[in-house]
């Protein structure tokens, strides 16, 4: 359970960074933040990118300043998008997210207006492959 305090700046944290994507080809912005086991939140946008695969999501550059930041394990994430369904991570983001969180890692969804749906890890990425797979392995 996320205490809603914590939820507010995860949300507004990513509904800024979404104001900051470079979305020029989909022209679908993608603010993400993430809360890391020190209690801070580091955000990220989508980067997208001529050769479109080589764009970045959101949630990726979210971890990656986390990362940089000193962050091993995520919390909790929030993900804001605008459109008709609520916009959750991608499924490589969901395994990218499995890295540093568990499966009742909250995964908060919001739009502009406010929190559209609540989910775990888990219930995103059922029997995920994590870190623990690989333990005394050659």
């Amino acid at each position: 359970m996320i205490d809603e305090v914590i939820l507010a700046r995860l949300v507004d944290a990513a509904r800024a960074a979404r104001l900051q994507a470079y979305a020029p080809y989909s022209h679908f912005a993608v603010g993400a933040a993430v809360l890391d086991e020190f209690g801070r939140v580091h955000a990220g946008a989508n980067v997208e990118n001529a050769a479109y695969p080589e764009g970045l999501c959101a949630e990726a550059c979210a971890i990656g300043h986390m990362v940089l930041a000193g962050g091993r394990r995520i919390d909790a994430v929030a993900v804001v998008g605008a459109g008709a369904e609520p916009c959750t991570p991608c499924g490589g983001c969901r395994q990218k997210l499995r890295e540093f969180g568990a499966d009742d890692l909250p995964v908060v969804v919001a739009d502009p207006t406010g929190v559209r749906a609540r989910h775990t890890l888990g219930e995103l990425l059922p029997a995920s492959f994590g870190p623990s797979h690989l333990e005394g392995a050659p």
